[in-house]
């Protein structure tokens, strides 16, 4: 990982993107000129459908099953199940995967291709959530059902159900920015109810960890990407902005531990290993690089870490047939073979 000093030069464009950026007509593309949620909602499926067409499509060898799983308040939600069709001998590891999209915008065709390469690399079984979007179902909803859906698909495996999976094996969460986001809430919300098996791997690619207003005063002088980034590609401060006004119905929402998984009161002793992927030009750049610090220096936690210097968020749904891309979606799949480790 790079040292602190030289976290801000992580945000020279990198020359690839630059060409990227040329090939599509020289205007970087800015979620935050999107004039509201619903453009936005198409414009991320079309963006999804055609980096899964390019960088994979189906995959021999994996079973997709769809599940309607029940969550708090009643409501089923759709689970996508990825199953090898061989897996391990010793029993097949379970990861729960959630999208990415502000808490408002995408669906399971957000992280297919993940989920369908860690099955088929890694004999892993992969449940894809489904979970509700604000601004029609806020903050905490989707959280919530994510957490749901995980302690179900949890129970279902433990139970030897038709899902195939041994979370004894491995259990990993994992997810794209607000993906990434809920997934270090739940490795928290895991550990303090003392759920077993236990989660025993955190997958967090690009994740919102903590809001801009609320970063503890301690680790203020290191977070500079906010400000640095704050017109960076794709994800602008406007388009923070428009996704947390989005999900938060109001600002105390942003001081929750549950939006704000940084300022958990139980701190962050005893979570699982974690593997950050974070973005040189992005906003939330130094929350994941902080983040990863405090973990391995200040709690003894084994952490990977991998950064695209001069990359924007998300990019490599964006630039498919990039170098960097085809890297951060090999990385994946390794950093979650590095986190099945070291259980």
């Amino acid at each position: 990982m790079a040292d602190l000093k030289d976290w801000i030069s992580l945000s020279k464009p990198d020359p690839e993107w630059e060409e990227f950026v040329k090939s599509i007509g020289g205007q970087a593309p800015d979620l935050g000129l999107f004039p509201n949620i619903p453009s936005l909602r198409k414009w991320i499926i079309q963006s999804k459908a055609a980096m899964s067409a390019e960088m994979g499509g189906s995959i021999p060898g994996v079973k997709e099953t769809d599940h309607q799983v029940p969550v708090r308040d009643g409501t089923k939600i759709t689970c996508r199940v990825y199953h090898p069709e061989a897996p391990p001998s010793g029993g097949s590891p379970l990861a729960v995967i959630y999208h990415g999209g502000g808490w408002c915008i995408g669906g399971l065709e957000n992280e297919e291709l993940l989920c369908r390469l860690l099955c088929s690399k890694l004999g892993v079984t992969c449940v894809n959530v489904d979970y509700r979007l604000a601004p029609e179902h806020k903050f905490p909803i989707p959280v919530h059902d994510s957490y749901d859906a995980t302690k179900w698909h949890h129970k279902a495996a433990e139970n030897a159900s038709s899902l195939g999976a041994d979370p004894s094996k491995g259990f990993i969460v994992g997810g794209t920015s607000a993906g990434g986001n809920m997934a270090a809430v739940i490795s928290h919300l895991y550990r303090d109810e003392g759920l077993k098996p236990a989660i025993t791997g955190a997958h967090l690619m690009i994740p919102a960890l903590c809001y801009h207003a609320y970063v503890p005063e301690k680790y203020k002088a290191d977070y500079q990407s906010w400000e640095q980034n704050k017109n960076a590609p794709i994800l602008s401060e406007k388009a923070c902005l428009l996704f947390m006004s989005s999900y938060s119905s109001s600002e105390e929402d942003t001081k929750d531990p549950l939006f704000s998984p940084w300022l958990f009161p139980t701190g962050r002793k005893n979570l699982p290993p974690s593997y950050f992927q974070v973005c040189g030009m992005d906003p939330l750049r130094d929350e994941a690089l902080i983040f990863e610090r405090i973990l391995r220096e200040e709690e003894g936690i084994k952490t990977k870490v991998d950064v695209y210097p001069g990359q924007p968020h998300g990019f490599w749904s964006l630039a498919p047939k990039m170098k960097a891309s085809q890297k951060f979606v090999d990385d994946s799949v390794k950093g979650v073979e590095w986190l099945l480790q070291q259980k």
